[in-house]
């Protein structure tokens, strides 16, 4: 399943990065910058962040999902798993 959700992140920050006032703002909110973005792109917390930064912004969530062909809560369902149990 985090195979599938890793995947998900990926498509949807293909989504988001086509929009440059939108990647700016997953950046912004992330603290990442654009070098730290793409080395850490295959940890999940990365990835988890990507999805998190979506489900908190309504109107991309949807668009996204529309984008993606995917239910708007798969992709808050990935974040969730991706970030893991709560410490």
């Amino acid at each position: 399943m985090l195979e599938d959700d890793a995947a998900l992140a990926l498509h949807a920050l293909g989504w988001i990065l086509s929009d440059e006032p939108r990647a700016e703002r997953l950046l912004a909110l992330t603290g990442l910058s654009p070098d730290e973005l793409r080395a850490s792109l295959g940890e999940p917390p990365t990835l988890a962040a990507i999805l998190s930064f979506l489900a908190h912004h309504e109107n991309d969530l949807v668009a996204c999902a529309e984008a993606l062909q995917v239910p708007p809560a798969s992709i808050a369902a990935a974040a969730q798993r991706l970030e893991g149990p709560p410490a």
